[in-house]
C-alpha cells in the first residue's frame, strides 16, 4: 500500500512562512507528477501546486502565485511546498498526491492518487 506521509505544517501568523514535505516509499517518485492540495474548512479540496514528471515543470493557483513554490527530490523521494506570506486564508488541512498523466500536471484532485492524512496549517494572528 502506497500512501504518503505530509508533515511541516503549524501554527503561524500573517506574512511568516512554512516548509511542508510529503514523503513515500514503494513507489517509483519520478514517475509520477506531484500535487498539493489544500482543504479549508466547510470548502471543497483545492489544489493549489504541482510538479511534472520529467521537466518539472509547474502550476500554481492563483491564490497562490508568487508566494508558493513546489519543488521536487526525486532520490528522496519527497516533495516540497514552500509557503512565503501566508495569510489567513491560507488555512487548512495541506495533502500531497500523484498523478501519472503525461505532462503538463493539472490541478485536479480527482486525477491524483496516494493520498496521505494531510498536515495542517494555520495562520493566525
Amino acid at each position: 500500500q502506497v500512501q504518503f506521509v505530509e508533515s511541516g505544517g503549524g501554527l503561524v501568523q500573517p506574512g511568516q512562512s512554512l516548509r511542508l514535505s510529503c514523503t513515500t516509499s514503494n513507489l517509483s517518485f519520478d514517475y509520477y507528477h506531484v500535487a498539493w492540495f489544500r482543504q479549508a474548512p466547510g470548502k471543497e479540496r483545492e489544489g493549489i501546486a504541482c510538479i511534472a514528471r520529467s521537466d518539472e515543470t509547474t502550476e500554481f493557483a492563483d491564490s497562490v502565485k508568487g508566494r508558493f513554490t513546489i519543488s521536487r527530490d526525486n532520490a528522496k523521494n519527497t516533495a516540497y511546498l514552500q509557503m512565503n506570506g501566508l495569510n489567513t486564508e491560507d488555512t487548512g488541512v495541506y495533502y500531497c498526491a500523484v498523478d501519472a498523466r503525461p505532462p503538463p500536471c493539472r490541478l485536479k484532485a480527482d486525477e491524483y492518487y496516494f493520498w496521505g492524512q494531510g498536515t495542517q496549517v494555520t495562520v493566525s494572528s
